[in-house]
């Protein structure tokens, strides 16, 4: 993921600044708990392609 792309994108629901998950292809939104997939290095940043996160994951991120 491009760091200058990451920079400027945000979350669609809150604007709330994301985290790239490299592992997972994915930009967290700690706010809202949710996770946007990334395809074909491009972002989906759709409320009806992202999911939940679990509480676990939620914990990891805190830490």
């Amino acid at each position: 993921m491009d760091k200058k792309l990451l920079d400027i994108l945000a979350c669609p629901l809150c604007k709330s600044p994301l985290i790239y998950d490299k592992s997972q292809q994915e930009l967290i939104c700690k706010a809202d708990r949710i996770a946007f997939p990334i395809r074909d290095d491009i972002p989906v940043m759709l409320e009806d392609e992202a999911r939940e996160l679990t509480h676990d994951e939620i914990d990891a991120l805190s830490k």
